[in-house]
């Protein structure tokens, strides 16, 4: 008897045998393929990272060369700076270093593509590079030389000595510094000697984008924790304060701010608030409850985001776009002073289409960015600002309002509404030189 059941299950082992050794084999072989890809991918990442850098220097040095007087080709010139740093930006992000201090290059990086897309997209003819521009440019080649040949030096290591950036990436998730990292040590010399490049003039515009919003662009006098809970329960109407939590935020920082959070009878889905710490201002709240079935139609989940607003104080508004979900309807709302729209004054509210109340509140950017404009007079008639749009382009509505350009800066412009290319379009066209300053596709 044993010997037939063995005579049996000796030959089906065997190929459970075999068949696991060749399920095994099939896992290593494919799992050395996706090594050998991700492999592949970074060190194409890091040659074209080379390869860009240096054409960046050459770019920049190509610029420098020619007559100051030749602004079309320093527009040409500056354009390639910020393809080339672009393409650089994207290859740095394809390459294993989120745990590799290399921030300070990245920053430099965004500032020279953030410097050379600006200076290029103004009228260079009746606006040509500056004095301190022309300095700018002159430290950017210099600096960036360096940047350069220590890649190229470690590319050099890279080929001569076969080195792997899986090795990288193994090194730096167990963070073993006794392993030889030659590729960590190259990379850690360039960003340690760009932090103590010296401090280059941008310039306004560029200068502005990586200005942080902090509490002193804020009016009115410090708020404190028991403010914070009365404003709260003013907002959500309830009678007692002391059934709110507050915290500070940043304490002891520029960027101080306080949240209040009512749990109520929802523990786990708590009421929050963000308030600024100077002049108490409303930053964001969230109700996160559960929906039911939509029963309110737009139209009217509109009507009560524009009651919500004025039942909180906010100036009259005006709902520009909206967002549909199963059971939400997101309205944007900017400011509307004497009949010109201001949107860097916008704000967003949430409407649950169960009941019509507001469950969110966005309004971060009306903080910072809300106050009277004296608003400047169109040197453009609205028939010379239509003048400037594609034939094609079907106006249906035609609005004035301020936007922020390419700049930075806030400028008057005629936004016409229409149709063309079976699409729905805003077009901003400046009130005064009559460019096209911004073109915005919108959902049907």
């Amino acid at each position: 008897m044993y010997r037939r059941l063995s005579a049996v299950l000796f030959p089906v082992m065997t190929l459970f045998f075999i068949g696991s050794i060749y399920w095994g084999y099939q896992e290593h072989q494919e799992k050395n393929s996706i090594l050998i890809k991700a492999e592949n991918q970074y060190q194409r990442a890091f040659h074209d990272l080379t390869y860009h850098v240096e054409q960046l220097h050459r770019e920049l040095g190509n610029t420098l060369a020619v007559n100051s007087t030749s602004q079309g080709f320093h527009r040409k010139g500056l354009v390639n700076v910020w393809r080339l740093t672009s393409e650089a930006q994207n290859e740095i992000n394809q390459l294993p270093l989120t745990l590799l201090p290399f921030n300070k290059t990245e920053e430099f990086l965004s500032k020279i593509a953030n410097f050379s897309y600006k200076t290029s997209v103004r009228d260079l003819t009746k606006q040509p590079l500056s004095p301190d521009e022309y300095k700018t440019l002159k430290t950017l080649y210099s600096d960036s030389e360096y940047i350069s040949k220590s890649l190229f030096g470690v590319q050099d290591k890279v080929i001569a000595n076969n080195l792997r950036w899986m090795d990288v990436e193994v090194a730096l998730a167990s963070e073993k510094s006794t392993l030889d990292n030659t590729i960590i040590d190259g990379f850690k010399t360039v960003d340690k000697k760009v932090a103590e490049y010296p401090e280059i003039n941008w310039g306004p515009s560029v200068a502005s984008m990586y200005q942080k919003r902090s509490i002193k662009m804020l009016g009115g006098k410090l708020a404190t924790p028991e403010d914070i809970k009365k404003l709260a329960a003013k907002f959500l109407k309830l009678d007692n304060p002391n059934d709110i939590k507050v915290v500070e935020n940043g304490k002891g920082t520029e960027y101080s701010s306080y949240s209040a959070t009512y749990k109520g009878n929802k523990a786990d889905n708590p009421i929050e608030l963000d308030y600024s710490q100077k002049g108490a201002q409303l930053i964001w709240f969230e109700n996160p409850r559960d929906i039911g079935k939509p029963i309110v139609s737009i139209g009217d989940a509109r009507k009560k985001a524009d009651e919500f607003l004025s039942r909180h104080g906010y100036p009259k508004m005006k709902a520009i776009t909206y967002d549909r979900s199963d059971s939400m309807a997101v309205f944007t709302f900017v400011t509307n002073q004497n009949g010109v729209l201001i949107y860097p004054d916008k704000l967003t509210v949430k409407i649950a289409l169960d009941n019509g109340d507001a469950v969110a509140l966005q309004a971060s950017d009306f903080v910072y960015e809300h106050h009277k404009r004296k608003l400047p007079k169109p040197k453009l008639m609205s028939a010379d600002a239509r003048a400037a749009l594609n034939p094609d382009f079907k106006v249906q509505k035609e609005q004035m309002a301020i936007i922020d350009n390419d700049m930075g800066d806030e400028v008057l412009c005629y936004e016409f509404v229409g149709k063309i290319n079976g699409g729905v379009y805003k077009i901003y066209i400046n009130a005064d030189s009559g460019i096209e300053e911004s073109i915005e596709q919108l959902p049907e």
